[in-house]
């Protein structure tokens, strides 16, 4: 019997891979890529390319699509998991890579309760990664949360109720997958008088990153897919 491994390769910097994804990567018999789109490149694939032999190593691009829709969602998750099971039952160490971490926001979960039930006697390692938050805090240089702080993290996707319902009670809120109420948030933002704790950040540890925390300049800025938010209450003196 082989190894299923998830490994998280991090937000887009290679250099933010851990040891042990690397090792894991380097050891993988096929290596699954998810993309949302077969016309773009996978950007989890771009990340490690300088840790696989792809003359050793299968590479598989597995398709799911952008949607909130499960019945289109299901089959895709259903097809990929059948196909890392197959290659585990055929005795082959086959790693599904994902953006940031396996278990935060990633397809992998869905994933994970499909193996689990449906193949439940293969080994299953979860390789943790450095998520977009973190890595955008760091590039940023804002400390995320500190002392009593609480801290909420949202697909901005939730809607805008909720998005001001946890500004109303964080001190910290990141705000992910922004760009379809990018103009929605912005004017929820000024309402509340937060433009200064703003700060976006786009395709962080990649090649393309952007960082503004001038809150004219976010505004006039078209959101790539891959953009957060991270928005920071003022921190009150005594």
């Amino acid at each position: 019997m082989g190894q299923i491994y998830a490994v998280g390769v991090g937000p887009g910097d290679p250099e933010l891979l851990t040891r042990k994804a690397e090792r894991v990567l380097r050891n993988a018999d096929v290596i699954l890529a998810p993309v949302s789109n077969p016309a773009e490149a996978s950007v989890a694939l771009e990340t490690i390319r300088e840790f696989i032999d792809e003359t050793r190593q299968e590479i598989i691009i597995h398709q799911f699509p952008m949607t909130s829709d499960r019945t289109r969602l299901i089959p895709a998750w259903q097809e990929a998991a059948a196909l890392i099971a197959g290659h585990a039952l055929a005795g082959r160490r086959i790693a599904f890579i994902t953006i940031g971490d396996p278990l935060f926001y990633s397809t992998f979960i869905y994933l994970l309760r499909i193996l689990h039930e449906q193949w439940p006697q293969l080994p299953i390692e979860i390789i943790p990664g450095i998520s977009s938050i973190n890595a955008s805090a760091a590039q940023a240089g804002i400390p995320l949360v500190e002392s009593e702080e609480k801290m909420a993290v949202i697909p901005a996707t939730a809607g805008i109720e909720q998005i001001a319902l946890a500004l109303s009670q964080f001190e910290t809120v990141i705000l992910l997958k922004v760009k379809p109420l990018f103009a929605q948030i912005l004017e929820l933002l000024c309402r509340q008088g937060l433009e200064a704790g703003t700060v976006f950040v786009e395709r962080v540890g990649s090649s393309r990153q952007k960082i503004m925390t001038d809150f004219t300049q976010i505004s006039a800025h078209s959101p790539d897919y891959l953009s957060l938010l991270i928005i920071k209450r003022p921190v009150l003196l005594n």
